[in-house]
C-alpha cells in the first residue's frame, strides 16, 4: 500500500473534483483502445487527472519503452475503483479499513451488503480493474499491471523496469 504522504496528497487532490486538462485528456484517449477509452470515461475526473499524471511521468521515465500497453497500464491501473461507487470520504474509510483489518478482509466484505460491500469492492479494485480491462480487450501487460500494482515487486509479471517506472510514477 502507498505511503502516508502519497495518500495525503491524493486526498487533498480529490477534494476539488477537477479532471485532466484538455490536452492531457486528448493525449490519454489517443493512447487507448476503444474499449479502454470506455473504461477511462467511467473513471472519476480526479482519478483520470491522477492517471494522466502517472502516464506522463512513466512516459518521461521510460522513453521508448513507454509503449501503448504501458501507457494504457498507467492510465487505467485504478479503473477497478469505479465498481465500488465510493466517493472521496468512502475511499478514505476503505483505505483506513484496509490498514486495520487487512486487504484479505476485502473478499469477505464483498459478500455482504451496503457500505461494507462497497468498501470490499474498493479494496478489490486491482482484481476488478484487471477483469474490466480483460473484457475491454487490453494487452496482457495492461491487464497484469492493473492486477499487480499494489503487490510487491517480486510478485510482478510485468518487466521489472516497467513496473518500477509505473510504481514510481504512481507514488510521486
Amino acid at each position: 500500500m502507498a505511503g502516508a504522504g502519497h495518500l495525503v496528497k491524493r486526498f487533498f487532490g480529490s477534494v476539488l473534483p477537477i479532471g485532466p486538462s484538455a490536452s492531457d485528456r486528448e493525449w490519454a484517449q489517443a493512447q487507448l483502445l476503444e474499449g479502454e477509452a470506455d473504461v477511462w470515461r467511467r473513471m472519476t475526473a480526479v482519478d483520470r487527472r491522477h492517471a494522466a499524471g502517472v502516464a506522463r511521468r512513466a512516459e518521461a521515465a521510460l522513453g521508448a519503452e513507454a509503449t501503448r500497453p504501458v501507457l494504457a497500464a498507467a492510465l487505467l491501473h485504478d479503473c477497478g475503483k469505479t465498481v465500488s461507487g465510493l466517493g472521496t470520504y468512502g475511499r478514505v474509510i476503505a483505505t483506513l479499513s484496509a490498514k486495520i483489518a487487512g486487504r484479505e478482509q476485502a473478499v469477505v466484505w464483498t459478500e455482504t451488503r451496503g457500505f461494507t460491500r462497497k468498501v470490499g469492492l474498493y479494496l478489490e479494485h486491482p482484481r476488478l480493474g484487471a477483469e474490466l480491462l480483460g473484457l475491454a480487450g487490453s494487452a496482457p501487460l495492461t491487464v497484469a499491471w492493473a492486477a499487480e500494482h499494489h503487490l510487491p515487486a517480486e510478485d510482478w509479471t510485468v518487466p521489472l523496469a516497467v513496473g518500477h517506472a509505473l510504481k514510481d510514477a504512481d507514488d510521486d
